[in-house]
């Protein structure tokens, strides 16, 4: 085995038990997390993603099958254990305002403060390191309710890397942040498997930044499968196209890494255009206008640059110009 390799999945099966009868949602899952990765889980709605992160956490048992963890079965690890070995950081929103930032990142070491929960000032010295990571020094007094979200979720990231776990896993890490924020906790948690050599792994619905920043990507696809690979191979090989089952609708583009609307045309247009950009743009506005594009279509359209565009022999400034000019027509 890989000596990189933290946690690994023999023929896991996952779900719920109801007494004697379970449901099962996943199985024969063979997954390895390896030091210094960051990995990416990625799937529709209510197929599984989170039940699988709650396993492979140990906060729920496995239906079969077995998981290790730093060369041990979890199965035979106590909490305490497991504790030192994996931090999670769930989705909900931090209700913790009336701690101070570094109340809350002081959390992370209930597994090593005993029963009184006493820290001392090797403690408060990983605490700051921790916090410190996430760039929050300067907010290190700060109470959470005077956070952003996005402030206060990297705290919760602050917090598991206080717990000192060589496994960190995040499930919706960014639900509530705004673009900016996403990319940025997604590109710091990148960072910090890079330089803290840790493997992290998370869920995440927001598919072009994940291919974006992830070493590796777990693809739950649409009839409960998985693929995991290099995001670079799957990407090439489209597999992220099997994530959703209704293709009728929406369809994996390889350019952009990101999912588009499937639509039908009843009109079309020969595109001309060398700048990829803008013919991305071009092509994003026909398509909204219901007009596809084909090389054998009656009317052409010449883009040398977005103010310097031709429809039909009719020069127009701008693709406001070129929609008006389009209206104009019957094709």
């Amino acid at each position: 085995m890989d000596a990189s390799i933290i946690l690994s999945t023999q023929q896991l099966s996952v779900g719920y038990r109801s007494g004697k009868s379970f449901t099962t949602i996943l199985s024969g899952l063979n997954l390895a997390l390896s030091r210094g990765e960051m990995v990416c889980l990625l799937g529709s709605n209510g197929i599984g993603k989170s039940t699988l992160l709650r396993t492979i956490s140990g906060v729920q048992a496995p239906l079969s099958g077995k998981i290790i963890v730093n060369s041990r079965d979890m199965s035979q690890c106590s909490p305490q254990e497991l504790s030192k070995l994996i931090s999670i950081v769930y989705t909900d929103r931090t209700l913790a305002g009336a701690l101070t930032v570094k109340e809350v990142v002081a959390l992370g070491r209930h597994p090593y403060t005993g029963f009184l929960g006493r820290l001392g000032a090797d403690d408060y010295n990983v605490v700051r390191e921790a916090v410190d990571a996430v760039g929050m020094t300067e907010k290190l007094d700060a109470h959470l309710a005077t956070l952003s979200d996005g402030e206060r979720q990297k705290v919760m990231i602050a917090r598991a890397l206080a717990q000192e776990t060589p496994v960190i896993i995040l499930d919706e890490p960014t639900a509530f942040l705004d673009v900016a924020s996403r990319i940025s906790v997604m590109r710091q948690l990148h960072d910090l498997a890079t330089s803290m050599n840790k493997a992290v792994l998370l869920s995440s619905h927001d598919v072009n930044c994940s291919l974006a920043v992830a070493d590796r990507l777990w693809l739950l696809r649409h009839d409960r499968s998985i693929v995991e690979g290099v995001t670079e191979d799957l990407v090439l090989a489209n597999e992220p196209d099997e994530l959703f089952g209704n293709r009728q609708s929406v369809q994996f583009d390889m350019l952009s890494g990101d999912f588009c609307a499937v639509s039908q045309f009843s009109r079309f247009v020969q595109l001309l255009c060398d700048d990829v950009v803008l013919n991305h743009w071009i092509v994003n506005a026909l398509h909204r206008n219901g007009v596809g594009v084909a090389d054998d279509a009656p009317l052409k359209i010449v883009a040398r640059s977005r103010n310097d565009i031709i429809v039909n022999n009719t020069p127009v400034s701008s693709i406001s110009d070129m929609l008006q000019q389009l209206a104009m027509h019957s094709f």
